[in-house]
């Protein structure tokens, strides 16, 4: 399925041309999955082990393949294992940020151990004041800013109870940063942010391929897993542009909430049109075509 879908958004016929025509022979690529749902619901480890089959097709070593999520929590019930061959990494809370790759928003976050910017009271009997534990400033990761130079972004079809969607934007945006739960509180401004956040170069420019997982989808409780609101759609989306495969998604989730008498997403996925007035894709589906390249 990878494979086909590949070769499809490519227009080449042979693999290893197809990956090769999205990086170059000195990339290091970084394969981002989303490890929050579960055994069930984590980017499945046959996806990721079909990706880096097919860059290894166009002459990457396994040395320049890195797959990662802020935290790791949900691989080892995925089936992630060391001896897959590719480095599997977290992101260290504090030093795993780069200090000097910073995003500014006008939306103050408390920040909590593990943000770069965080200060401890140091055990005094007085704790420092919200004022001084707060900031308007986010690092991005280092894998993201320094270890990786393309990025294949592979989250999973699944609703976010506090961004509407944990799509293409999401994935690569609110797991690479510190500070980031001012953009993850249910307010339209902070999740209208995701994609300005997505638009900083650091993201934006390193980004070649979108492939969402969608063997099972989760309309409700996401993206931590909850095998109660989901449904088995056995389907891979891939596209170049982020904001149309958000927008397919968005209409799908919908429709499954619509029969299980959930609210639509609505406002919480607001950043989704934002990144089409940004200049990030095509959120309008009068101009989506979806083609179906397999049984």
């Amino acid at each position: 399925m990878v494979n086909r879908l590949v070769l499809a958004v490519t227009g080449q016929t042979d693999l290893g041309k197809a990956w090769g025509s999205l990086v170059a022979p000195n990339d290091k690529v970084g394969i981002k999955i989303s490890a929050a749902g579960g055994e069930l619901f984590t980017t499945h480890h046959d996806v990721v082990i079909a990706i880096v089959d097919g860059l290894l097709a166009a002459g990457h070593p396994r040395s320049s393949i890195v797959v990662w999520d802020r935290s790791l929590e949900g691989t080892k019930g995925a089936g992630y294992k060391k001896g897959d061959g590719f480095e599997l990494k977290s992101i260290p809370p504090r030093t795993g940020y780069d200090p000097k790759a910073t995003i500014t928003a006008p939306l103050l976050g408390k920040l909590v151990w593990g943000d770069v910017d965080y200060v401890s009271d140091k055990g005094k009997s007085v704790p420092l004041s919200d004022t001084e534990n707060t900031s308007d400033v986010s690092h991005f990761s280092n894998i993201v800013s320094n270890d990786v130079t393309k990025i294949i972004n592979v989250p999973v079809l699944s609703n976010s109870t506090t961004n509407g969607i944990a799509g293409c934007l999401y994935n690569v945006t609110i797991p690479n940063i510190d500070n980031w739960r001012r953009f993850a509180m249910g307010t339209p401004f902070g999740a209208e942010s995701i994609a300005l956040i997505y638009s900083n170069p650091v993201i934006s420019q390193k980004v070649v391929l979108n492939i969402m997982d969608g063997l099972a989808a989760q309309y409700g409780g996401g993206p931590a897993s909850q095998p109660n609101y989901s449904v088995p759609h056995a389907t891979i989306y891939a596209s170049k542009d982020p904001v149309a495969l958000d927008s397919v998604a968005l209409k799908r989730l919908d429709e499954w909430r619509a029969k299980g008498n959930f609210p639509p997403i609505g406002r919480l996925a607001s950043y989704v049109q934002t990144a089409t007035a940004v200049g990030l894709g095509n959120s309008d589906m009068t101009r989506i075509e979806v083609k179906h390249v397999g049984p």
